[in-house]
Parts: C-alpha cells; sequence; structure tokens
C-alpha cells in the first residue's frame, strides 16, 4: 500500500496553484486515477511547466512504491524526457520545481533496474548523468543514488573540515581504531531535530565504546521563513539553531561544507553513516532511524 507522504490536514483537492500537493494527496488515498486526471486538467489548460512535471513525476515515485515497475519506469522516462525539453527554456535551477522533477525521475529509473536485477545498469544510468547534472543541484541526489549502491564495504570518504561549529572535527583517517557515525543534518529539517534524543541515547550507551559522532551540516542561502541570508548571517542562525534544538550535541563537531553534502549524497536529511574501526562505511542510510536500528547496527560494528 502506498506510505502515506502528506499530512491530513492538507488534504483538499481542487487549485491548479497547489497541483504537487492535490497529486500527492489523491495518490497517498491510492486513488491513482484521481491523480492522473488532476495532470490531464492542468495540462490541458496550462501545457507543460515546472510545477507540472514535479507532479508528474509523483506518478513514477507512487508506482514505484507499490512494485508497478513498468509503469514506474514509463512515467519516469516521460518526465525526464519533458524535463530536458524544458531546458532549453530555462537553466535547470532557475526554480525549485524543475530539479525535483528530473531528480526524481533518474532515481526512479535506476532504482527500477536494480529492482529488476539490473544494478550495473542502474550504475552506468547514474554515474553518466552525474556528469551530465555535475554543476547543478541534483548532483546530491545522484551521488546518493550511487552511494545506496556502492558505499557500504568501502573505505569512507574524507570530510572537509576547515570551517565548523563546536569542536574542531578530527580527521577521519586519525579516527581508525573508534567507530564513527556522521549525522548529516539541516537547520530546517524537522526529521533532523526529531532524532537528536535518539542521537543523545546513542552517545550516553556507545561513547565508552569509543564511539565518535560527527554532525555535517551546510548553508542553504536562506535563514528562518526562507528568507534569503549571506554566508556569515546564515552561520549564526546554524548555530541558533544548534543551541536551540540539538543541546545534547552541542559537543559534537559539526563541519560546515556542501562539498560533505555533495560527497556523501546526502540530500535526503537526516542521513547517517555508520564507519567501522578499520574507516569502513557499514551503513549508509538517508533518513532517520528509529534507537533499536542504530543500536543493531553499532552492535554488528563491535
Amino acid at each position: 500500500m502506498l506510505r502515506k507522504l502528506i499530512p491530513a490536514a492538507l488534504f483538499a483537492v481542487s487549485a491548479f496553484a497547489t497541483l504537487v500537493t492535490d497529486v500527492e494527496t489523491a495518490m497517498s488515498h491510492g486513488n491513482f486515477p484521481l491523480a492522473e486526471a488532476q495532470l490531464q486538467s492542468y495540462r490541458s489548460q496550462r501545457g507543460v511547466t515546472p510545477e507540472y512535471l514535479e507532479a508528474f513525476s509523483w506518478l513514477a515515485r507512487g508506482d514505484l512504491i507499490t512494485r508497478q515497475f513498468d509503469k514506474a519506469d514509463a512515467n519516469a522516462r516521460e518526465t525526464e524526457k519533458l524535463a530536458v525539453q524544458s531546458l532549453a527554456a530555462r537553466p535547470l535551477d532557475s526554480e525549485p520545481h524543475l530539479p525535483l522533477a528530473l531528480g526524481a525521475a533518474i532515481e526512479v529509473e535506476a532504482q527500477v533496474l536494480t529492482a529488476n536485477g539490473d544494478r550495473a545498469g542502474a550504475l552506468a544510468l547514474l554515474r553518466k548523468d552525474l556528469l551530465t547534472y555535475r554543476a547543478t543541484s541534483i548532483h546530491t541526489r545522484i551521488q546518493k543514488n550511487i552511494n545506496l549502491l556502492t558505499l557500504e564495504g568501502r573505505a569512507a570518504p574524507p570530510l572537509e573540515g576547515r570551517e565548523f561549529l563546536g569542536a574542531k572535527p578530527t580527521p577521519l583517517l586519525a579516527l581508525r581504531g573508534k567507530p564513527v557515525l556522521l549525522f548529516f543534518w539541516a537547520h530546517w529539517c524537522p526529521d533532523c531535530k526529531q532524532e537528536e534524543h535518539i542521537l543523545a541515547q546513542i552517545a550516553r550507551e556507545y561513547s565508552a565504546k569509543g564511539l565518535v559522532m560527527i554532525a555535517p551540516t551546510q548553508r542553504y542561502g536562506y535563514v528562518a521563513n526562507g528568507d534569503e541570508a549571506g554566508p556569515a548571517d546564515e552561520l549564526k542562525y546554524i548555530e541558533k539553531i544548534r543551541h536551540q534544538y540539538y543541546t545534547d550535541l552541542l559537543n559534537v563537531p559539526a563541519p560546515v561544507s556542501e562539498a560533505n553534502f555533495r560527497k556523501y549524497g546526502a540530500s535526503t536529511t537526516p542521513t547517517l553513516v555508520l564507519i567501522d574501526r578499520r574507516g569502513i562505511v557499514r551503513l549508509y542510510h538517508p533518513g532517520a532511524m528509529t534507537l533499536d536500528e542504530l543500536r543493531a547496527a553499532l552492535n554488528r560494528v563491535g
């Protein structure tokens, strides 16, 4: 059954101004025909806009979740084709809908290949698109999907630590002999804030076993209410958020670097990465984890 995608309070289907929400809402109810009808109605009146493409990409994501792989692939390919055509008229990152649509399409195509047993094909697709879109915002999302297929069992990439909040981060190479948990977070991320008490409990339980925690973050160009902010002002805001919501983790070093997010593919926040005592990644997990899930992963590392 399709997982719930949005809160129940948003279940109002009508205005084209909220097409993405309307399509998500219909699909969260399992009503794919309604979602398709909404898209057809919008397209007949307004054509193929970036908002339409983001909403259309949700059909592919919904088909993937419900394991309708042929439909997911067809809708993802159509989304990608229309998105690429749109790039003739605008840069990819000139507004928010188009990169979300194209990133989702590429992700679904790769995940369908993986689900059908073609891991090599998925990696080839992702690596090709990583080169094509290396200078855009979807680079990190594509890298995430590559990392999901390749990072576990490999040496952890080094972290950039020249700019940081809290204590100065120790280079990963110097932490060999200790397990390391990376917590990629964002100042705007509610799931990250909810993860704080779980990570604080993990720190209490495993610090005696040598566990080191590092909490990479990055700038996004804005602060509260989406207000644009320069680098210095945003850094002050990030520090404010740390003290407001991460009081139990203030002793955890927080390197501030977009490069770390791109390298680790942390387009989803939180992203959790567990590195063993030999510096090998044993867990790569975009999204929140429960206390029991993290305990199990750490117990496997020892």
